[in-house]
């Protein structure tokens, strides 16, 4: 059985990976969260995991329900190089204390960066945000202070913001095999990131929700291997909605701009659920590589 899984793979490698792990070789991208900010959906908030040669190497958000998904995908926190954050709205981050409160049982004994915009009057910092949920005194869950720098903790959270006034893609040095960047999207007024990684030489870049009016995503995930854009609006959507997201034109239009070789829509509402066909379609106007879907706990090998 496992001999005919790993054949149909090689032979059909845009199919989702269903083993725990996402395989014991290459890059492989999981998804950890696929849904948005509701309760109707059925789905984990925003939250993704990037393998490399079997160990979860980089985690992109920590939406709500995605720590639970974080344990079903056999992910080991202390193989954990960093943690990057798209923006702090709570579907995006709201699972972090459940990460470290959990991980604590794991002993973790090496500090853990954490990458995130810088803040303004909509939304907090990275530095902050980290400050306020576990900072004593006042910190919601200050009891987990001891893995802030300075503390006691078996190892410390690393705050590091990422300015968002630039229109370039900015480096982020985390590990030597890793090479990561950041530029800024727009999310209407709220500071917010796309980011690509590439390890082994494959590219995948995380548009995080955003509506395209800076026109810098397709500087980031240029050739990239495969883009996860988030589909949280259908090409009707208007007001906030609109102002907020990228509707499924402006998605194949950057995908078409960008060159990428697979694209993945994720973020997926209860406006769009159900509308695949139609989204499909408007994508394709302008996109004709491959288009798939995310689910929860799906596993994509990059290749």
């Amino acid at each position: 059985m496992l001999r005919t899984l790993l054949i149909i793979f090689l032979l059909f490698p845009g199919l989702p990976l269903l083993a725990a792990g996402c395989g014991s070789q290459g890059v492989a991208m999981q998804v950890l969260g696929s849904g948005g900010p509701e309760l109707t959906d059925g789905r984990a908030s925003s939250s993704y995991l990037l393998w490399v040669d079997g160990k979860a190497r980089i985690l992109v958000d920590t939406g709500s329900g995605s720590a639970l998904n974080f344990e079903k995908s056999g992910a080991d926190f202390r193989d954990l190089s960093a943690i990057l954050y798209s923006h702090f709205h709570v579907d995006h981050s709201a699972a972090l204390p459940a990460y470290i409160k959990g991980g604590y049982f794991l002993h973790r004994n090496k500090d853990l960066p954490v990458y995130g915009p810088e803040g303004n009057d909509w939304l907090p910092g990275t530095k902050v945000f980290l400050q306020a949920l576990f900072a004593p005194p006042k910190g919601a869950f200050h009891y987990l202070g001891d893995f802030l720098p300075g503390n006691s903790g078996s190892y410390s959270l690393k705050a590091h913001e990422i300015p968002t006034g630039n229109r370039e893609p900015l480096p982020v040095q985390i590990l030597g095999d890793l090479r990561i960047q950041a530029i800024p999207v727009h999310h209407g007024p709220l500071p917010a990131l796309a980011w690509r990684v590439e390890a082994q030489g494959k590219a995948i870049v995380f548009s995080g929700d955003m509506n395209g009016d800076f026109h810098t995503l397709p500087k980031l995930a240029h050739k990239a291997d495969l883009l996860i854009a988030h589909n949280a609006v259908p090409e009707t959507a208007t007001g906030i909605a609109r102002k907020l997201h990228m509707p499924p034109s402006i998605i194949g239009k950057i995908a078409r701009l960008a060159q990428v070789k697979r694209l993945l829509l994720s973020h997926r509402m209860s406006r769009t659920l159900g509308n695949e066909a139609q989204t499909r379609k408007e994508i394709q106007r302008f996109y004709t590589g491959p288009i798939q879907f995310a689910d929860d706990l799906d596993c994509f090998a990059v290749q």
